[in-house]
């Protein structure tokens, strides 16, 4: 390999969106290094670089980063889906509800939200790809009906606890020293990787999202893989739900408000385009690293819940802006200089 062609290597991966990404999260990382302290319940001081710092970071966007990897092949698709936090809920109150008043097992109740998450996924399905409903619209409606539910089953004031420490470890405790959801994360992460990256399936996910008559035309199988990719989103929102339970120890209504903005922002911020044909996996969870050190830095460098709300507004903005623009400025008509013509001699007869 040539001189010339290692360099043109090296600065496209400098100016590649994850590089730039990868460096904005390290320097949020050592701003609130040095800016974020907190006081734990011993009345110590705990910095933002300590290890169990990192961990609670961890801990505490498991859900948020479980939704943007399934959110990831949606939007390469040039869908959307905004119930996914909406699922995560019905699916804790599903879940509390078999256990706590139907008496079910701990696995049976999991097998029963997990049901409710695919069957949840299966209605938005049906309505994108068999009726060829807009997915913002459909999602927008299953978004308020998933919700409603949740307060309709609990009457908008019940609240499931008293689950078994056994259940409870799943959110709260550590295994091998990290936490204990953590193993679930990194399968699915690298279940959805393969799937994206390595899977012709997954692969004509951008061929849907550029072209999706195109690829009906080469004889891809839209439909279904549209469904496939809704279903996939509601099984897992559901397992996100599982682990916010354990993790609270409690399942209520409002579990998981606002997580579709917070996994849309992660995945759009990692550099997939909101109409859908490009993006990665790895620039996800680049991005979902990007909200979390955001929202726990501010927590504990003692900013309010709102702050870093609206900094992640900010973030969104910003990502949308960057994939808009460039489409934006490219399809401005070039200005077309004219040069004066020369005053052509009259003949003379």
């Amino acid at each position: 390999m040539s001189s010339t062609s290692k360099s043109h290597g090296w600065k496209s991966l400098l100016l590649s969106h994850e590089f730039i990404l990868f460096a904005v999260v390290v320097a949020e990382w050592i701003f609130f290094y040095f800016i974020a302290t907190s006081k734990n319940y011993t009345g110590h001081t705990v910095g933002f670089g300590t290890m169990d710092a990192q961990f609670d970071i961890l801990r505490h966007t498991c859900e948020i980063g479980l939704l943007a990897l399934v959110m990831t092949p949606i939007i390469l698709t040039g869908g959307i889906d905004l119930s996914v936090g909406s699922v995560l809920g019905v699916s804790a109150i599903i879940f509390g509800k078999l256990w706590h008043d139907e008496h079910f097992s701990i696995p049976a109740a999991i097998c029963g939200a997990l049901i409710i998450g695919a069957s949840a996924g299966g209605l938005n399905a049906f309505l994108i790809t068999w009726l060829r409903l807009p997915p913002l619209i459909v999602t927008l409606g299953t978004y308020s009906l998933f919700r409603g539910l949740a307060e309709a089953i609990t009457h908008g004031s019940i609240t499931y606890t008293g689950f078994p420490d056994s259940f409870n470890y799943l959110g709260q405790e550590r295994w091998l020293g990290m936490p204990a959801q953590l193993p679930i994360f990194v399968i699915v992460a690298i279940g959805v990787w393969l799937l994206v990256h390595r899977m012709t399936f997954g692969r004509s996910f951008r061929a849907i999202g550029y072209a999706p008559e195109g690829a009906r035309y080469a004889g891809l199988p839209v439909e279904r893989r549209l469904a496939m990719v809704y279903v996939l989103a509601g099984v897992v929102a559901a397992l996100a739900g599982i682990i916010y339970t354990a993790r609270l120890g409690e399942a209520k209504a409002d579990s998981g408000t606002g997580y579709e903005l917070f996994a849309i922002t992660a995945v759009v911020l990692g550099g997939t385009s909101i109409f859908g044909g490009v993006g990665s996996v790895h620039g996800t969870l680049l991005g979902v690293a990007a909200v979390a050190i955001l929202k726990n830095g501010i927590s504990l460098a003692h900013g309010s819940t709102e702050m870093a709300d609206m900094l992640t507004g900010v973030l969104l903005i910003l990502a949308l802006s960057a994939s808009i623009v460039p489409k934006i400025l490219s399809k401005r008509p070039a200005r077309v200089q004219t040069v004066p013509s020369t005053p052509q001699p009259t003949p003379t007869t």
